[in-house]
């Protein structure tokens, strides 16, 4: 899946990505540390792989798209 880098905190190396749709979605240091990258700016295009999240926002039946979603992996998307 594709989306647009948004945050990204050096320190703790992790961040927010956008999806196409808007959609903001949180990513943690493990998602960030599987990617191999060792930085990123605001709107780069990243490839992202997901997991379904099965938290409560999964649970509610959230509607959004990016509800539910955990990050397990962001790098630079390539042409």
């Amino acid at each position: 899946m594709q989306a647009t880098a948004y945050t990204y905190d050096p320190e703790s190396r992790s961040g927010q990505v956008l999806l196409d749709d808007g959609t903001p979605v949180p990513f943690d240091a493990a998602a960030f540390d599987a990617g191999g990258l060792r930085l990123l700016r605001p709107g780069q295009r990243v490839r992202i792989e997901t997991a379904t999240g099965t938290g409560a926002e999964a649970e509610a039946g959230a509607v959004s798209a990016g509800a539910g979603l955990r990050i397990t992996l962001v790098t630079l998307q390539t042409f």
